[in-house]
C-alpha cells in the first residue's frame, strides 16, 4: 500500500503519528470529540505503522523491528517483521505488547470493545503485498480491498459507537471506492515499486500493456482505463454515500468529508485528462469543500 514518503522521525511512536498530517483525508479532525480524536489516532497509528512496515518505510536504525524483537538481518524481512508485529498486536487482546504504539491502542480496544479482526486484515494486506504484484481481474482487486480498506471504515464506525450491519455494507463501499482512486492516483508510484493495481483483465480488455505505464505521460489506451476504473470507484461512492445521512453531528460531518473527498479526488483525476502518469492529480480545497457540501445535502 502507498507509503506517505514523510521523513522518519528518530521516535518510532511520533514519526509515525506526524505522517497523520500527510493523509488524503483527515485522520482525527479537531471538531470531532477528544474521546474519539484519541481513539482514532490510536487506531491510526496502528494503520500507519502495518503500512510502513509493509512498505518498507520503517524509521532508519531499525528501533521498531528492535521494539518488535527482530534483530539483525531479519529486520529487513518484511514478512518476519509483519509476522512480529501480528504477534504483538495479540498481545493487545491478552496481555501487555511490546511496541509503543500498540500499548497506545489498548485502551482503545478495551474502551471500544474492538475485535482483533479488522487489525489482522490490515497485517493480511501487507502481507499480501510481499507475495502479490498484480491482480488478474477487478473481483481479485475488491477482495485485496476488503482486507487493505474495509476494516477502516468498519473501525471508525466501532470507535464511534454507529456499527450496524447496513452501515458496515455501506462504509464498505466507501473504502473499496477510495482505495481504488488511491490506486488510480498512484499508478506511476506504484509501478516503480513493481505493483499494478488495475486488473490484468481491464488492462488487455483496453489494450494496456504494462510499458505503456511507465511512459512520462497517458496514451489514449490508459486514459480509457482509468476513466473506467474511476467510473467504477464513482459508483462505489454513490452506493456508499447514504451513510452520510444514516448519522448526525459531527460524525456525519467526517464521514461527509471521506466521500467529498473520494468524489473531489476522481474529479481532479478527469480535470487531468485522466493522465495519472506525470503524478498523482489532486483537488484543491474548494473542491473539496464544495463536495462536502454536496455530500451533506444529499446531492450528487
Amino acid at each position: 500500500m502507498t507509503g506517505t514518503g514523510t521523513p522518519a522521525s528518530d521516535d518510532p511512536e511520533r514519526g509515525t503519528l506526524d505522517k497523520a498530517a500527510d493523509e488524503n483525508f483527515p485522520v482525527a479532525p479537531f471538531f470531532l470529540p477528544k474521546a474519539w480524536r484519541t481513539d482514532l489516532m490510536a487506531v491510526y497509528g496502528f494503520a500507519r505503522l502495518v503500512d510502513d512496515i509493509g512498505d518498507g518505510d520503517l524509521a532508519p536504525g531499525g528501533a521498531d523491528a528492535r521494539l518488535l524483537g527482530v534483530e539483525g538481518a531479519a529486520a529487513e524481512d518484511r514478512l518476519l517483521l509483519l509476522d512480529a508485529f501480528e504477534d504483538d498486536l495479540h498481545r493487545v487482546f491478552d496481555s501487555t505488547p511490546r511496541h509503543p504504539l500498540l500499548r497506545r491502542l489498548q485502551p482503545t480496544v478495551r474502551r471500544c470493545a474492538l475485535t482483533p479482526e479488522p487489525f489482522l486484515g490490515l497485517i493480511a494486506a501487507n502481507r499480501q503485498d510481499q507475495l502479490v504484484s498484480r491482480y488478474e481481474t477487478y473481483d481479485d482487486l475488491l477482495a485485496y480491498c476488503e482486507l487493505s480498506a474495509n476494516p477502516v471504515g468498519r473501525l471508525v464506525l466501532s470507535v464511534t459507537g454507529t456499527s450496524t450491519p447496513e452501515r458496515i455494507r455501506l462504509s464498505d463501499a466507501i473504502c473499496t471506492a477510495l482505495q481504488i482512486v488511491e490506486h488510480l492516483q498512484d499508478v506511476a508510484e506504484d509501478l516503480g515499486n513493481d505493483r499494478i493495481y488495475l486488473p490484468a483483465e481491464d488492462m488487455k480488455r483496453f489494450h494496456v500493456q504494462e510499458a505503456d505505464l511507465a511512459t512520462a505521460s497517458a496514451g489514449a489506451s490508459v486514459r480509457a482505463l482509468v476513466a473506467y476504473e474511476a467510473e467504477r470507484a464513482r459508483d462505489l461512492l454513490n452506493e456508499g454515500a447514504p451513510l452520510v445521512g444514516s448519522v448526525h453531528g459531527r460524525l456525519k460531518l467526517l464521514l461527509a468529508g471521506f466521500v467529498a473527498g473520494g468524489r473531489a479526488a476522481i474529479k481532479a483525476i478527469a480535470a487531468a485528462e485522466y493522465d495519472v502518469l506525470p503524478g498523482p492529480p489532486k483537488p484543491g480545497k474548494i473542491q473539496l469543500l464544495r463536495e462536502v457540501g454536496v455530500t451533506l445535502r444529499g446531492e450528487g
